[in-house]
């Protein structure tokens, strides 16, 4: 069993990967990271998070082989589900995850976090991201996205916010849609580490920064935030959040 952790950018997709990453290897997964080196995975399994990217039948194709053979390991994207991927989640074979934020504040970290990068000389997927219009294009993009994966009735979807402020209720849906047994002494553990006030001490991959709910209010324009109304009012509205 593939379980895959899938996540808009910069809505704390690497958080709710890691804890679904521990929460399996209590019950007996594999690490992902070990599939990784163990079938020669480098070029498909990337990054620290194992992130698999776009859901092509050549890279799906790679990592159900150590499926097929007895391994059940967590991967991480931030792609639209592909036919073979819905087709691979009907049978059965893909178990899905999906975990999404008020887009306006993840269009804000993954501005910030450019920046960052950009200052550091180390590029990155969000150092393109120079000013609002372009940000504003990767963003809508990354909504289209959501859109798709909240047509996949078998994924669990999850709102960054929920995950933030209602973290016990949201723990327990993630754990009750893996089936997994919440009386395992292990599990508490995890739990706990994975819990926001120690989790951005926690380990590389988290990817945590700011995280809060909101900032865009604070930190962008009263005409910035009058065009995201424009152009994202209708999805925020279906996402759940004010506009």
């Amino acid at each position: 069993m593939i379980i895959l952790s899938v996540g808009m950018p910069r809505a704390g997709s690497g958080w709710y990967y890691n804890l679904t990453n521990d929460l399996m290897l209590a019950t007996g997964a594999q690490d992902a990271r070990w599939i990784r080196s163990r079938y020669h995975l480098q070029n498909i399994l990337t990054e620290v998070n194992c992130n698999i990217g776009a859901l092509t039948p050549r890279r799906l194709l790679s990592v159900t082989i150590p499926s097929l053979l007895g391994n059940t390991f967590v991967i991480k994207t931030h792609s639209a589900p592909t036919p073979i991927a819905l087709l691979m989640i009907r049978k059965g074979m893909i178990l899905p995850t999906y975990i999404y934020r008020d887009p306006r504040d993840a269009m804000l970290s993954a501005m910030e976090n450019g920046e960052r990068a950009r200052q550091r000389g180390s590029p990155n997927a969000f150092s393109t991201l120079t000013d609002f219009e372009t940000a504003l294009k990767f963003t809508l993009a990354h909504i289209h996205i959501w859109e798709s994966w909240l047509q996949c009735w078998q994924a669990l979807h999850t709102r960054y916010e929920s995950f933030l402020c209602d973290y016990e209720k949201e723990v327990d849906r993630l754990m009750v849609f893996l089936e997994l047994d919440r009386e395992n002494p292990d599990m508490e553990t995890i739990i706990e580490k994975y819990r926001s006030k120690n989790a951005q001490t926690v380990q590389k991959g988290l990817h945590f920064s700011k995280g809060k709910i909101g900032r865009f209010r604070q930190k962008m324009t009263p005409e910035q935030q009058e065009i995201l109304a424009q152009k994202l009012g209708p999805f925020l509205e279906r996402m759940g959040y004010e506009v």
